[in-house]
């Protein structure tokens, strides 16, 4: 994990942040996790991270020309070494109170093992090790996806299994090897489902520090992300998606942003381990209206 070093970031970008100052942790730094962020962001430190460095920084630009206290990191949520490193920065600045997972990889831009290394894997390693150092008091949200919602029903050991298996075993489950999962839209879903899954096995454990963490599974939100599935092999179906859900429209960051702001706030506290799916009726035109599959 590389930080960014405080002589590079402009005074533009980031403020000087008071020690001990609560701090909000934003893993992804995309369109999404910004619009969470800057409802539950004032009057806390927050440190953005991402496996770029440069979409750290144009994010914290965004930011703290909006009145945000700010720093940047980069992360790898795949690598248990850089995660250690990156706890150890925001730790470092003040009490965790606030987590934002956002990172991840679509369909369209990874292969099924990458999908399961990065959003599985990824987001239960992330669960874990925040899990460790999260506040009394604080909460989380995790980005997966209406996509989770789409793949059918898992035995219930493979439901336990995504859930509670170790986070260094997860990815040797039987059920998600190669000859198991052979598209990368089939290894989004697991991953998606597993998120979910795996949130509400946490809540108990985060709930022991007197925390909250949900999930929110969001439909098709015109992001960077976004349009990359849409100009991608999967374009018409997803735009078919679009035109035959029951609002007939994509959505926006700011309305998954008023959801997490819900979740992670005050008006929040009796809501974890729960899942929120806000994708324009999509899932239900799926299982029960024009745009459930042919049998």
């Amino acid at each position: 994990m590389h930080l960014t070093n405080s002589a590079m970031v402009m005074d533009a970008m980031v403020q000087k942040h008071k020690p001990g100052k609560k701090v909000i942790v934003v893993i992804g730094a995309g369109s999404i996790g910004q619009a969470i962020a800057r409802r539950v962001g004032a009057g806390k430190h927050t440190l953005l991270a991402d496996l770029r460095q440069d979409n750290a920084e144009a994010a914290a630009k965004t930011l703290s020309e909006a009145g945000y206290e700010v720093s940047t990191a980069v992360v790898d949520v795949s690598s248990r070494t850089s995660l250690h490193s990156f706890i150890e920065t925001a730790t470092a600045i003040g009490p965790v109170t606030g987590l934002i997972h956002a990172a991840g990889v679509s369909p369209s831009q990874a292969s099924p093992s990458t999908i399961l290394k990065v959003d599985l894997y990824g987001t239960a390693l992330v669960l874990e090790e925040f899990g460790n150092v999260i506040e009394n008091g604080g909460s989380g949200v995790v980005i997966a996806s209406q996509s989770g919602h789409r793949l059918p029903a898992l035995a219930p050991e493979q439901d336990k299994a995504l859930a509670t298996t170790p986070t260094e075993e997860l990815l040797s489950l039987y059920f998600l090897q190669p000859d198991e999962v052979k598209d990368s839209l089939h290894a989004y879903q697991l991953s998606k489902r597993g998120n979910s899954l795996r949130v509400m096995a946490e809540a108990v454990r985060w709930g022991k520090r007197g925390a909250r963490i949900n999930t929110i599974s969001p439909g098709i939100i015109i992001t960077p992300l976004a349009k990359d599935e849409l100009t991608g092999p999967r374009g018409e179906g997803y735009r078919r998606m679009i035109e035959s859900c029951p609002v007939g429209r994509a959505g926006t960051p700011d309305e998954v942003g008023t959801v997490g702001a819900l979740l992670m706030g005050p008006d929040g506290t009796f809501i974890t381990g729960s899942d929120f799916l806000i994708d324009g009726g999509v899932t239900a035109s799926y299982w029960y209206g024009e745009l459930a599959p042919a049998i």
